[in-house]
């Protein structure tokens, strides 16, 4: 029987750290002592030792980098290898293979990524391999069995999903003493009479999209002491009790969309534990949720969105004393009684999401009258009367963010000034026009205010007069044209400014700023905007000269003078994406960016690129070139040798390689790629009989490839 952790050094994150953070219970010391059991106490102590072993090797292999680099390790053809902080990572990914190949890989190999590969077998690994994270995502297996895993004694995570998996072995696992995730989502499984897995160091399942109709009463028996388990989008119909019984430590389920319309009262009954609970986009009109909730003791976190409900008894959630978080949103809940349903019980509520309820009955003034520790209400999607929010509002002193999106309001509510303490508010997507200037000068705490889409044709430079702790105002899709003389003046604190779809032809003019010559704005958005860029001279005024990041995505720019960046020379994130450049030397202006860390050019209509365009940018950490009709021609090979060698890290290049290997990451990402013109593609297909034996290869040639297949095939003259 293997040993289960919690923890263990994996790049930078512990692996539950990474996910949810197990907490402390609410509930009294001596109640939680009296439910943990022998067997828990040693499983934490096994937990704690492994841990601690695994560090040591950590700072062991971390100290010895102090005095030499890391060693080259073996790497397969067609593979790229590279090291992840101290791990060796071998990536096959995306490489057409039909087989792993075993015989090539390092027996150091720390994570291997198989992802989107033809492979529909595997076959047993040696027995010496040190293999912590197997990823096979898109793949075509259809079974996992016994014998393909038995050698692979130290494996923490594997990743298996969206294959064509109709079966896996009860015992597949049963020799990997430290398997804690097991991810298998989109898979169809056949129908399981018996325990689906032994594994009972397992923490993590994800089930999520596998086909599962229905869960008989031994389907978890051993896999005791998972922590967290998905299960959304299974056609399970029906919720009967004995599935969950055995997984006592549970404390996050997932059942979202899995076509619910019955769950036992009973289904829960053992999960005492549970503190986190989706079950979102289900039918659940008829459900008793007093019934189904009650033993749900320790519940923090309830998500009911989309179930169909039209209404909520009074004593819905009356054992549910520590919930903390409650979603309803996108229910019919026409006639709620707030007051009633969720006012009187939920004491310790401190988060409240009714959004898009269509709630027709006015609220009372009495509504929130008891949820004293209400910190977070949102009420977007429903038409509400300002006059009711004013009298509902005046009971929530406390509030630290309110969302009052879509909500059909002609004039916001009369209450504002209650609140000392609110620090973000949404009010877009309402036909506001100007009425509402005088309302918000109360919020002397404010820190994020969303005015975006409000109708709006002018804004007085008195709205934002008292906000001078705002730190992130959104104006987005209002027609603004011009602001103001002095609109910004008193926000001294002001960091993000969203302008994106404003019709603007000019950013800003300087006087908007008033007599100030310099701001603490950093962050700048004018997507979508028809910008006039000048023929020479800065685009933005002296005031925004701390700017770090400026999006200028989506604005019909077709070129960049090679002063446009003067006054911002302190940018390191830049969104040029979605423009026209199509010449390489419209980036010259990259040269007055020296701090420069991210660029994003992608979908322009770029045909070549070249590194010397960044010799001027030695921070840079991404370039993101994807969607460019690049042809493939030796300068993407320079491109991709001046990421290796002189940056140190394809990773730079975005969409050369994975960035990460967190679990739920996306599996299936876009890559950079070119076309051969038509000369060079001709010569392919003519030398295409000497490489169609490879198994690595496809039989036919296409005209398009990867940066990655291009600069492996290419005859250019390599640096390396």
């Amino acid at each position: 029987m293997c040993v289960p952790r919690t923890t263990y050094v994996y790049g930078t994150r512990a692996r539950l750290g990474a996910r949810e953070p197990l907490r402390r219970s609410s509930l009294p010391r001596r109640s939680r002592v009296s439910s943990v059991s022998l067997v828990s106490s040693l499983i934490i102590m096994a937990k704690l030792t492994r841990a601690l072993s695994l560090l040591v090797v950590y700072f062991v292999i971390t100290s010895a980098l102090n005095n030499e680099e890391l060693l080259e390790q073996e790497c397969p053809v067609d593979c790229h290898c590279h090291y992840f902080r101290v791990n060796w990572v071998t990536d096959c990914s995306d490489s057409n293979l039909t087989i792993i190949p075993y015989s090539e890989l390092s027996h150091n190999v720390y994570i291997l990524d198989m992802n989107d590969n033809n492979i529909a077998e595997i076959s047993p690994f040696p027995d010496s391999i040190k293999l912590r994270r197997l990823q096979m995502a898109h793949n075509q297996l259809t079974e996992l069995t016994y014998e393909s895993f038995a050698g692979l004694t130290y494996l923490l995570d594997a990743d298996f999903s969206y294959n064509a998996i109709t079966r896996v072995d009860p015992e597949a696992f049963r020799d990997n003493p430290g398997l804690i995730t097991l991810e298998l989502q989109h898979n169809p499984l056949d129908e399981i009479e018996e325990p689906f897995l032994n594994c009972r160091t397992l923490l993590y399942l994800d089930l999520n999209s596998c086909g599962i109709r229905h869960l008989n009463t031994r389907f978890f028996y051993n896999t005791t002491n998972l922590n967290k388990l998905d299960l959304s989008h299974n056609p399970l119909q029906r919720i009967e009790p004995g599935p969950f019984d055995h997984l006592t430590n549970l404390e996050y389920l997932k059942l979202n969309g899995c076509n619910l319309t019955y769950v036992s009262p009973e289904a829960f009954s053992h999960l005492e534990n549970l503190r986190q609970l989706e079950i979102a986009d289900n039918q659940l009109k008829t459900l008793n949720w007093r019934s189904v909730l009650t033993p749900l003791v320790r519940l923090e976190h309830l998500d009911i969105r989309n179930t169909g409900i039209t209404n909520l008894p009074g004593d819905a959630f009356a054992k549910n004393l520590y919930l903390l978080q409650l979603v309803l949103a996108d229910n019919e809940l026409w006639h709620l009684d707030v007051e009633d349903t969720l006012g009187h019980n939920l004491h310790s509520l401190q988060s409240l999401d009714l959004s898009n309820c269509n709630l027709h009955d006015r609220l009372s003034e009495e509504a929130f009258r008891n949820a004293s520790k209400l910190r977070v209400l949102n009420l977007n999607g429903n038409p509400m009367f300002a006059s009711d929010l004013t009298a509902v509002l005046r009971h929530l002193p406390k509030l630290h963010k309110l969302s009052l999106s879509n909500c059909s309001l002609r004039r916001l509510p009369d209450a504002f000034d209650v609140f000392e303490h609110l620090e973000e508010l949404d009010i877009s997507y309402n036909p506001l026009s100007d009425a509402f200037v005088g309302l918000l000068n109360p919020l002397s705490a404010l820190e994020y205010l969303d005015m975006s889409y409000c109708d709006l044709g002018y804004v007085g430079n008195n709205t934002f007069a008292q906000m001078t702790f705002l730190k992130k105002l959104v104006l987005s899709g209002n027609e603004l044209h011009t602001l103001e003389e002095g609109l910004f003046a008193n926000l001294t604190r002001l960091e993000s400014l969203e302008l994106n779809n404003c019709d603007f032809k000019v950013p800003l003019d300087p006087k908007v700023f008033g007599d100030h010559q310099s701001t603490n704005i950093v962050e700048l958005k004018l997507s979508g905007n028809p910008l006039t860029v000048p023929n020479e001279g800065s685009l933005l005024p002296k005031q925004l000269s701390n700017l770090e990041i400026l999006d200028l995505s989506n604005c019909a720019i077709s070129h960049l003078n090679d002063n446009i960046f003067t006054t911002t020379n302190n940018l390191t994130q830049l969104n040029l994406s979605g423009n026209i450049i199509s010449d390489v030397e419209d980036l010259s202006s990259l040269k007055k960016l020296r701090a420069l860390e991210h660029i994003d050019l992608s979908n322009n209509i770029l045909r070549t690129i070249s590194p010397k365009v960044f010799k001027s940018n030695p921070r840079l950490l991404s370039v993101n070139l994807m969607g460019n009709p690049f042809v493939c021609n030796c300068s993407i090979t320079e491109t991709w040798d001046w990421a290796i060698q002189e940056k140190g890290d394809l990773h730079v290049l975005v969409g050369s390689q994975p960035a990460n290997f967190e679990t739920g990451s996306v599996k299936r990402r876009k890559n950079l790629s070119c076309a051969y013109d038509e000369e060079t593609y001709r010569n392919m297909i003519e030398g295409s009989q000497a490489t169609a034996s490879r198994k690595h290869y496809p039989s036919q040639f296409t005209p398009y490839r990867t940066w990655a297949k291009y600069v492996r095939e290419s005859n250019c003259n390599r640096r390396l």
